[in-house]
């Protein structure tokens, strides 16, 4: 069955701007998606005050690959030149879970 992945972080006064998702988004330069992955959606809900990355996979292998062989090394040095910048806005997400469907459909 599939698995789903959600992050959030807080909007901080009022701030909407993608910045930080956008620069990973570069980065990563996917043209295609990730072996495993269904479905990958961001971004804001301003009822919950917060922006949302929302995933679906496969599997929890195949994520895990994705993210420890292509996303972490990314994030880990992107935060690590925020840090030495001082700039306190590329954070790690203030919310993360993991969850396997009970059902999911495409279109």
């Amino acid at each position: 069955m599939a698995i789903a992945f959600m992050q959030e972080w807080p909007i901080q006064d009022g701030d909407t701007s993608t910045t930080n998702y956008d620069a990973v988004s570069t980065e990563l330069n996917l043209e295609q998606a990730p072996d495993g992955l269904l479905i990958h959606t961001a971004g804001f809900d301003h009822d919950s005050g917060v922006f949302r990355v929302f995933d679906v996979w496969d599997s929890r292998e195949q994520a895990d690959k994705f993210m420890a062989e292509k996303l972490n090394p990314i994030l880990e040095r992107m935060m690590a030149e925020a840090t030495e910048r001082g700039d306190e806005s590329f954070t790690p997400p203030v919310r993360e879970a993991w969850y396997e469907l009970h059902d999911s459909m495409t279109g």
